[in-house]
C-alpha cells in the first residue's frame, strides 16, 4: 500500500500533533502544498474528530507558507476520497493549490471540472 510514511524529514515544512505539510511532488501550480496526517487514514471521512477540528488551522498555516514566496490570486482546496474520486495514495492528504489569474483560460466552475463537461454552467 502506498502512503506518505517514508517522507524525508528534511522535506517537511511544518508538523504538529496531527498533520505535516510538504511541497507536492507533482505541483499543478507554483506553491502547491500537501497537508498529510501523521497517522495513516484512508481519506477525510476516516479522520478523528480531533484531526477534523485541527485541519482548518493547518490549512491556514499552509496558506501562510505559500504566501512567503508566492502571491496567489485564489486557492483550490482539494481532497480525493476513494478510487472513484481519483485518489491514488490512500493516506489522507489535502491539496492546497494556489491559483493565479491567467493560469487557465476560464477557471469558472473550479473543482466542478473534475467531471468532464460539468464545470461550465
Amino acid at each position: 500500500m502506498r502512503d506518505f510514511t517514508n517522507i524525508d524529514p528534511d522535506k517537511i515544512l511544518f508538523k504538529n500533533e496531527y498533520f505535516f505539510i510538504i511541497k507536492d511532488g507533482f505541483p499543478v501550480s507554483p506553491g502547491h502544498l500537501l497537508i498529510i496526517t501523521n497517522n495513516v487514514r484512508n481519506n477525510f471521512f476516516e479522520l478523528t474528530k480531533e484531526e477534523q477540528r485541527n485541519l482548518n488551522e493547518v490549512i491556514e498555516i499552509a496558506k501562510k507558507i505559500i504566501e512567503k514566496d508566492f502571491k496567489p490570486d485564489g486557492y483550490n482546496i482539494g481532497m480525493n476520497c476513494g478510487e472513484a474520486a481519483g485518489q491514488t495514495v490512500f493516506h489522507f492528504h489535502c491539496h492546497l493549490i494556489p491559483r493565479y489569474i491567467g493560469d487557465m483560460e476560464n477557471p469558472r466552475g473550479g473543482v466542478r471540472h473534475c467531471i468532464n463537461g460539468k464545470g461550465y454552467y
